[in-house]
Parts: structure tokens; C-alpha cells; sequence
């Protein structure tokens, strides 16, 4: 899911084939995020990266009235196509104000590292009382993922920063930022979640990071393998399958 256009993304482009052939889970696994949300029905919704909308409509079954918002338009136009409303805008960015009951997101806001910016945004939408549901790539996310590319770049010259640009913050961080804004923390934790990555790690890498392998040139597939190499040991076990190192950030903040 993606919702922001600052560092993190720049250079990312996603699709909504490529996702659902590499990474359908991040949305499978947001059932409960979805129940610490818990929409009713006529409550109205934001859904901050949104993506194609597999999780804005469980919503909308709820009941209630939704707002979805990404800036990837192969997302939107995938959401569209199943008839929800949703619409381009930065999540770092919002333009809403006193409008939602409650705002949600699953699985993107770590890639907007303007992250106060953010909050503050979300604390404008929400109306007073509101509740913010989100999880999201906590401390300690992708951490040998990332290990693995910063060192294959180290070595042949080239930028450590595009393998690692997401924002994954500590619970005592986070609940900092949100109570700045306004927000009282009802419950926060940082789950560890190993995930199985059905179709291996090389999908996975190029559909969350490619930017990185790109800037390789006609060398991108040697980094791609090296990397892999790295990571086998410790990420694949010996019938071939691999694992994501995830990590999870899960919060219910109402506001005060």
C-alpha cells in the first residue's frame, strides 16, 4: 500500500498485478488492525492507503461510509474498478478536516517519513472523539532484508539510502508523536510476525524495492542474486521457502 509521495516513494512505482502476485498477504494480514478499527454502520472512514481496496471494502460491508486515498493510480484505478470511492492524495498532505469518525490504515504508513505531518493530518480529520486505527512496519521491520542490500551496496559503490527508506518506529516513538497532536494512545504494541513469502524473495524485492536494483544498471540482476545469497541462510529454510523478518506496529489512538 502506498499513501505518500515524500522520500520513501519518490522513485517507487507500484502495480497493482505485480502486488497481488507478491505481496496479496499485507492486505490478507490486516484482519486485526480491521478489529481494533471495528467500523460501524454509518460512520464515515478514511482509509489512508488504501491500495486496490481489498481492506476498504470489508469496511464498506461494515457499514459504514469510506474515503479511500493512495497515490498510486494503478491502486485507485483497481479500487475504482470495484466501485469504492477513492481518491489521489498524500497522506502527508490531507486536506480534510473534522470530517471522519475514524481514520484508518494498514500496511503504509511507513513509507511516509514525514511522519508528523501525518499525524498532525489525520488529528485535523478526524472529528472530536475520533479514533486512528493503524499497522504499519514497526522498529526492527525487514531488518536483515535491508542489512543484506545496504551491505551488497556498500561494496560495489552504491547507495545504501534507497535500500532502507521507510519510517519504522519504536511504540514509546510513535505514542510521543501521537500524543503531540492531541491523541490519547488506547493500546500500542510491536509484534513480531514472520511471513511467508509464497512466491519466493525475489518478488518481494523487486516489488517493494526496485529503485534500489535499478540503479545497478546492467549489473541489476548479479546485486539481485548476490543479495539473495546473503540472505539464504537465514531467511529460507532448506525446502526452498522463504520468510519475511516482519515486524508490525499496531495502534488505536482516540482523539482527546
Amino acid at each position: 500500500m502506498s499513501a505518500g509521495s515524500g522520500n520513501a516513494t519518490e522513485k517507487q512505482v507500484w502495480s497493482a498485478e505485480t502486488y497481488d502476485r507478491n505481496a496479496r498477504f499485507v492486505s490478507d494480514l490486516g484482519a486485526t488492525v480491521l478489529g481494533w478499527l471495528a467500523p460501524q454502520p454509518g460512520e464515515r472512514i478514511l482509509d489512508i492507503g488504501c491500495g486496490d481496496g481489498v481492506l476498504t471494502r470489508k469496511i464498506v460491508d461494515a457499514g459504514a461510509d469510506v474515503i479511500g486515498i493512495d497515490t498510486s493510480e494503478s491502486f485507485l484505478g483497481s479500487a475504482r474498478e470495484s466501485g469504492l470511492d477513492v481518491r489521489f492524495m498524500d497522506a502527508q498532505k490531507l486536506t480534510f478536516h473534522n470530517e471522519f469518525d475514524a481514520v484508518f490504515s494498514n500496511a503504509a504508513l511507513h513509507w511516509m517519513t514525514s511522519a508528523q505531518d501525518v499525524v498532525q493530518g489525520v488529528a485535523r480529520a478526524l472529528k472530536p472523539g475520533g479514533r486512528f486505527a493503524a499497522e504499519f512496519g514497526g522498529h526492527g521491520n525487514v531488518a536483515a532484508i535491508v542489512t543484506a542490500m545496504r551491505a551488497v551496496a556498500r561494496a560495489r559503490g552504491g547507495d545504501e539510502a534507497i535500500a532502507g527508506p521507510w519510517f519504522y518506529p519504536t511504540p514509546a516513538e510513535y505514542s510521543a508523536m501521537l500524543e503531540s497532536a492531541g491523541f490519547d494512545v488506547v493500546r500500542i504494541e510491536l509484534v513480531p510476525r514472520p511471513t511467508p513469502l509464497p512466491s519466493g524473495i525475489k518478488g518481494w524485492l523487486l516489488t517493494m524495492r526496485k529503485p534500489f536494483y535499478e540503479q545497478f544498471g546492467e549489473a541489476m540482476e548479479d546485486v539481485l542474486e548476490e543479495v539473495c545469497d546473503i540472505l539464504r541462510p537465514s531467511l529460507c529454510d532448506k525446502s526452498g521457502n522463504w520468510t519475511a523478518d516482519y515486524v508490525r506496529l499496531r495502534v488505536e489512538a482516540r482523539l482527546v
